[in-house]
């Protein structure tokens, strides 16, 4: 099977946009849209036309540009089951799976960040676009969800495959390494990690994708039941829920 070919670019302030692109029959899906030139822009440079796209959650940021786009390309709109999403043709439900160019994308609801949040995975191409539910080193605010329902959400995404390349809705990794220091400071992965991308935003370039097993050994948002997160939160006997809800607290407060 021929490889998907992916565009990332900025949208706004600080979205990510994506474009995902199979060259063999020609479809082109955005990963919501944030910015109705910018993708436009992406789509031009590429020589693409768009086919799908791919909502993930209701808020304006990520659709935006859904009616838009829609009106121009005749795009389908995949989305969320339990969300009002402008233009939706397809409303889909965690566990779902559906076909884009051919190959399988599964449907992973992720509660937290709103509630009917969804990340979709394209396991044939070890492929995870994960909007605001995992961030490079965070995870998103719980604009309607709870803490238990973001750990539950997040620990999903943490089962799949530590080779997963991940993309995320916004370039925020450097205010979340910043943060990520002060909950894992021993952490050496940790601190090698915040001096890269340190120098990556010095020089303007992107932070995005980053990989699961990456995640694993550097978000703190994953790492709730690491021991030496519990000592210095002083939650040694807590739940990882509970871990979470106060990591999440103090980056609120960060």
């Amino acid at each position: 099977m021929t490889p998907l070919e992916i565009e990332l670019f900025a949208c706004r302030s600080d979205n990510f946009g994506v474009l995902l692109h199979d060259p063999a029959t020609g479809e082109t899906a955005s990963i919501d849209a944030p910015e109705e030139q910018a993708i436009l822009d992406a789509l031009a440079r590429r020589g693409w036309t768009l086919s799908h796209i791919f909502t993930t959650h209701h808020h304006q940021d990520h659709v935006e540009a859904n009616a838009a786009l829609k009106a121009r390309f005749g795009a389908t709109i995949i989305g969320p089951a339990h969300e009002a999403i402008p233009g939706l043709d397809r409303k889909v439900e965690d566990g779902e799976s559906f076909t884009f160019a051919g190959r399988p994308v599964d449907v992973i609801l992720t509660p937290g960040h709103t509630l009917g949040h969804i990340c979709f995975h394209l396991p044939q191409d070890k492929l995870l676009f994960a909007a605001d539910t995992l961030f490079a080193l965070g995870c998103g605010r719980l604009f309607e969800g709870t803490p238990a329902q973001m750990w539950d959400s997040l620990s999903k995404l943490a089962a799949l495959p530590d080779e997963t390349v991940v993309y995320f809705g916004h370039e925020y990794t450097l205010s979340n390494a910043r943060f990520a220091l002060t909950i894992d400071p021993d952490n050496a992965a940790l601190r090698a990690r915040a001096e890269e991308i340190e120098a990556l935003r010095a020089r303007g370039a992107f932070t995005a994708p980053t990989t699961i097993g990456l995640e694993k050994a550097t978000n703190p948002f994953l790492r709730a039941s690491d021991p030496a997160i519990r000592q210095h939160l002083g939650m040694k006997t807590a739940s990882d829920a509970e871990v979470f809800a106060e990591i999440r607290a103090r980056k609120d407060r960060f």
